[in-house]
């Protein structure tokens, strides 16, 4: 941190949309948080990437001094399968576990938030995706505690009701939705995130946005989501530089993390084609959820550009730019080339093996496709796969 630059980092408490606790050195709460929801035999969920840092291996050993029992379940990577949370679900059951602490990035969150629902269920989890009232089929009655604990400042998943998880078998990213997917403690602490590097950082700081201006641009009424939204938006753009540059700087790191909660939080409005793109291309192909967002965020905001140009203009004071759309729009584009992300999907895959057809079909089905500001096609989305391959925009 620049040493003429005095900061002081409060900590405090929220409850919207649910307990949030916030603040420097606040993973230290952990074992209260654990005390408050009557947790006394946790299952610490994390992934195979993060269990092995001195970080999470001394935040385990300190816990261990207050548990008789504490289970670590890590046999997972980024973009978790259906198989990653049934195996979790054994583990908690064997080890009679009563709640869980979800650590971690995306992945982390969404697999600890599963197996906590799923500990409670007798169906598949698939029987639980996010369609129509699909989430009343769950028994509520056994539905595990959880505390999430972020360590990436991207996906919002710690203030989010739903868990992404990939289904083997079809190869197709699905939402697993319910209420009480909603953690009940939320732990954000800027410390957690000083380690990541200048490159997940750039690309989770982008997935917090992508929320964020899908949110804001979906359309029905909901003020209250677009007003986090907007703020959301502006805590990246005054922060997100910053953090990438000087990643110990911990007021830019905090106001990420609750940037990226809070578009969770506003998505509860929807998302949009952005997102409708990117899940496609996380299953098939592996890539980061938040490099692809930021990859696809121009195409698609030229795309849907008649519907959403007032709005767009509307916030652009609020946001230090130009009043005009173009302005918005080569803020982004600016941000992405001085966080060094490309600006053609077909810088990071291989153009030979994408099937644009299957992609399209995959996201026209796909959850976010109901909120975009234009109603999609099948043509539409084939259309925004291949400019977003040779890098035309609309």
């Amino acid at each position: 941190m620049n040493q003429n630059k005095i900061f002081f980092i409060m900590t405090i408490n929220w409850n919207y949309p649910t307990s949030v606790w916030v603040g420097e050195n606040r993973i230290k709460d952990l074992f209260q948080a654990c005390s408050n929801l009557g947790i006394t035999n946790p299952l610490f969920v994390t992934d195979k990437d993060l269990v092995n840092l001195d970080m999470v291996i001394n935040i385990i050993l300190e816990l261990k001094k207050n548990f008789n029992n504490l289970t670590v379940f890590s046999n997972f990577s980024g973009n978790p399968f259906g198989e990653n949370v049934e195996e979790g679900v054994v583990e908690f059951k064997k080890k009679n576990c009563d709640g869980v602490i979800a650590f971690g990035g995306g992945s982390g969150l969404d697999v600890g938030k599963a197996i906590a629902f799923m500990s409670g269920q007798s169906r598949p989890i698939w029987d639980f995706e996010d369609i129509g009232d699909y989430w009343k089929r769950a028994d509520e009655n056994n539905i595990a505690p959880i505390i999430a604990v972020p360590t990436t400042a991207g996906t919002g998943s710690e203030t989010g009701r739903a868990s992404a998880i990939i289904n083997k078998e079809t190869g197709v990213k699905k939402i697993i939705f319910h209420p009480k997917l909603l953690p009940s403690i939320v732990i954000l602490d800027p410390v957690l995130t000083v380690d990541l590097s200048p490159r997940l950082t750039a690309a989770t700081g982008m997935d917090a946005l992508a929320h964020n201006l899908e949110a804001f641009c979906a359309p029905g009424f909901h003020p209250m989501a677009d007003g986090i939204a907007i703020e959301g938006m502006k805590l990246i753009k005054k922060s997100l530089l910053i953090a990438v540059k000087n990643g110990k700087d911990l007021e830019a790191r905090r106001n990420l993390l609750v940037a990226a909660s809070m578009g969770s939080t506003s998505f509860q409005k929807g998302l949009g084609a952005i997102h409708s793109l990117s899940h496609p291309v996380n299953s098939q192909f592996n890539i980061h959820h938040g490099l692809s967002n930021a990859i696809f965020m121009p195409y698609v905001l030229t795309f849907n550009k008649s519907l959403i140009e007032k709005r767009i203009v509307s916030i652009c004071d609020y946001l230090n730019l130009d009043k005009n759309f173009d302005s918005f729009l080569n803020w982004i584009l600016e941000l992405r080339k001085d966080l060094n992300i490309p600006h053609k999907l077909s810088d990071i895959v291989e153009e030979s093996k994408i099937n644009i057809d299957k992609l399209s079909q995959m996201a026209l089905e796909d959850p976010s496709t109901a909120t975009n500001p234009k109603k999609m096609t099948i043509d539409d989305m084939k259309i925004l796969y291949e400019y977003s391959l040779s890098g035309k925009l609309f």
